[in-house]
């Protein structure tokens, strides 16, 4: 039984209404940003590997906070994976998707986001079995509008669309019937992370778990 098979037996589209993207710059951010999303009710974080300490952070946040679900964002190559699941992830999310990519992750036994960012991509996707994806870069890659024309030919196909979304705009993105949640970094914005001004975060974390209701 994988971890995400403790809550409720749900996907990942489903757990949370925003999945927070999180930069950690600074190892000893990892476990005050995890707890500070808990304590606002998102018990979801995708630390993206885009720093030196980022697997280092997933580390310590996955022994630290058993309360949140911890994953592994912007898996651009197969290693990384590996590498994700070492470290402690739960789950894993990747911005596009190769056959070899693919695999990587499916050979985990984690569940996963792969990207698609155009139709054809998301057709792929669904050849190879799955009907869950993130699309990204969601704004720049048409946003609402792609999705709406999306949902008709491929209904099938849900998303976490990702990239571009913020606060004002991510109640519409969950207001379609092809989105089941959104990446958000607006939870932990740089300068509060900078500060370690874990309160503000709590209350972003907050104010989003009441978007799409």
């Amino acid at each position: 039984m994988t971890d995400l098979d403790k809550l409720d037996h749900r996907s990942l589209l489903d757990l949370v209404p925003v999945i927070p993207v999180v930069v950690v710059d600074d190892v000893d951010h990892a476990v005050p940003v995890a707890r500070a999303l808990v304590e606002g009710g998102l018990p979801v974080i995708e630390l993206t590997l885009r720093t030196p300490v980022a697997l280092d952070a997933i580390e310590a946040i996955a022994s630290a906070v058993p309360e949140i679900l911890v994953g592994a964002g912007t898996i651009v190559a197969p290693h990384q994976a590996k590498d994700a699941v070492s470290a402690g992830a739960q789950f894993l999310v990747s911005p596009g998707t190769t056959e070899s990519l693919a695999a990587a992750m499916t050979d985990t036994g984690l569940p996963h986001l792969p990207g698609a960012a155009t139709v054809s991509e998301v057709l792929r996707l669904l050849e190879l079995g799955y009907t869950e994806m993130k699309l990204f870069p969601a704004v720049a890659s048409g946003g609402l509008d792609f999705l709406r024309s999306v949902s008709a030919p491929v209904p099938q196909a849900r998303f976490c669309p990702t990239g571009g979304i913020t606060a004002d705009t991510a109640a519409s993105y969950l207001a379609l019937s092809n989105v089941g949640c959104v990446g958000g970094s607006w939870l932990t914005p740089a300068d509060a992370m900078r500060a370690q001004d874990w309160a503000r975060v709590t209350c972003l974390a907050t104010e989003a778990t009441y978007l799409g209701r």
